[in-house]
């Protein structure tokens, strides 16, 4: 799927930007039914919908209006759409992460649609994946498909390289889990990104430890991206799957060890958002208890 030089890049700095992983049709059913979200997200003013723990599916910015719509998460679309469903599972991106993996074999966690659709305020502060989703050992991928094209300007992921062989740094506050590192973590640690921006039908595929955050879009273009995280086959859930789904440990390559990887890391395990997404616990809007 990809060359060893690619492979050790990845290794190296946590994060590896692959163009043309889908086809021009691909990325058009993609678009085709994020698009047909965005239209019904006019007729609604609150979070709608249901998942599978009950939580709501579509996310809506506090920006939103039926004039100016503002859909910024859709959780589990592989649920929902036969277009998503196959990309998450047997696309060319699927197999590229459990390549990057490079173990036994590669389950499906969870997905999700993030986006920024033009002129809208929806950021993520610094965080690490992991930290939302901890396992028995870290050999986890955050594929990020870049369903429109994404540009330095409109909102892209920002990453630190080589920060996933640093430390986890803590994402609780006062107590409470606030799914962002400290400010004193951003002001050491945060101050020199990498931007990762590709034509539709590129990925960036990101280690789970990655230091990562995004800006709000203030441009006229949207920034969409279909989220799909990947675990070793042998990786262990610690807790409960914060976008739990009917597709949540199906194999998308390799096959059942029977075993069980353990590596050394020392973590508090998260708060799941009561709320439609962890958005709500970045802004500190969120309730939820441990």
């Amino acid at each position: 799927m990809i060359e060893q030089w690619q492979i050790e890049q990845f290794h190296q700095q946590g994060f590896l930007v692959v163009e043309n992983v889908l086809t021009v049709s691909e990325i058009n059913a993609l678009q085709q039914d994020f698009d047909t979200w965005v239209e019904d997200s006019r007729h609604h003013d609150n979070a709608w919908g249901e998942t599978l723990d009950g939580r709501a599916r579509f996310d809506l910015e506090s920006d939103h209006s039926p004039e100016h719509p503002s859909l910024r998460r859709v959780t589990s679309p592989t649920e929902i759409s036969a277009s998503y469903l196959h990309t998450a599972l047997k696309s060319r991106m699927a197999k590229i992460a459990a390549q990057l993996i490079g173990h036994n074999g590669t389950r499906f966690h969870h997905s999700k649609i993030n986006s920024k659709l033009p002129h809208t305020a929806t950021q993520v502060k610094w965080h690490q994946d992991f930290l939302f989703t901890p396992h028995s050992n870290d050999s986890l991928i955050t594929a990020l498909l870049m369903v429109s094209d994404v540009t330095p300007e409109n909102g892209p992921l920002n990453v630190i390289p080589g920060s996933h062989q640093g430390p986890l740094w803590s994402h609780w506050q006062n107590g409470k889990f606030t799914g962002a590192v400290e400010e004193t973590v951003v002001a050491q640690h945060c101050q020199e990104p990498v931007a990762c921006f590709g034509p539709s039908g590129s990925v960036c595929f990101m280690h789970t430890r990655l230091l990562h955050a995004s800006s709000p879009n203030e441009t006229e273009h949207p920034r969409t991206l279909f989220i799909t995280v990947y675990a070793a086959e042998d990786a262990l859930p610690y807790g409960e799957n914060p976008l739990p789904s009917i597709h949540t440990g199906t194999l998308v390559a390799g096959e059942e060890s029977g075993l069980i990887r353990s590596t050394d890391n020392q973590l508090r395990l998260p708060q799941k958002p009561r709320g439609a997404s962890f958005f709500v616990q970045q802004a500190g809007n969120d309730l939820a208890s441990a």
